[in-house]
């Protein structure tokens, strides 16, 4: 995904901004004016729109699955996958 950098209008959000606010904007945790933000930043941005799409399509597939429907073992694996994904896209490594 190609990074954007924030506009001199000062409207829109990066990339990065808008992929960690996904899950809230499919929930509709965001207030108004983040919504907004969010949603200016896909009408400009096809990356994101698509990253979006994917993950209404992953959510639609896999349902909703409960804390409490995860073996313990199996979630500390995928904790420790999305640690180590955070860190390596912190500090730019592949």
């Amino acid at each position: 995904m190609r990074i954007q950098r924030r506009r001199p209008g000062g409207h829109d959000i990066t990339c990065q901004q808008a992929v960690g606010l996904v899950t809230d904007y499919l929930d509709g945790a965001l207030s108004p004016a983040e919504r907004d933000k969010f949603e200016a930043h896909l009408a400009e941005c096809d990356a994101c729109t698509e990253h979006v799409k994917q993950i209404r399509v992953t959510v639609a597939v896999t349902g909703h699955v409960a804390e409490d429907d995860l073996d313990p073992l199996a979630r500390e694996d995928l904790m420790d996958l999305y640690r180590r994904w955070r860190d390596d896209d912190a500090d730019g490594s592949p």
